[in-house]
């Protein structure tokens, strides 16, 4: 595992005055007026994100819903069979 941190992160962990000289190159590249853009956009990728996890997390539990649902009957005719059986 740490041989992983070694390739990904070379220098060690990222600490403070590093992610400051992030902030200003960024600053640099991009300006003043882009960054509030850029933060909103991110922002409403995130939130469109979100909205897509609760859509699917609720596609899987009407689909397990209903899978239960079909297993009920099947359940209730091999007790029957297992009566009929004794």
């Amino acid at each position: 595992m740490a041989s992983l941190f070694a390739v990904i992160l070379p220098l060690g962990v990222i600490g403070p005055w590093q992610w400051v000289i992030i902030a200003l190159v960024i600053l640099l590249l991009f300006g003043g007026k882009k960054i509030p853009e850029l933060m909103h956009g991110l922002g409403k990728g995130v939130k469109t994100f979100k909205a897509g996890m609760k859509d699917a997390e609720k596609d899987i539990q009407e689909i397990r819903a209903e899978i239960v649902k079909e297993d009920e009957p099947k359940k209730d005719e091999a007790a029957k069979k297992k009566e009929e059986e004794k």
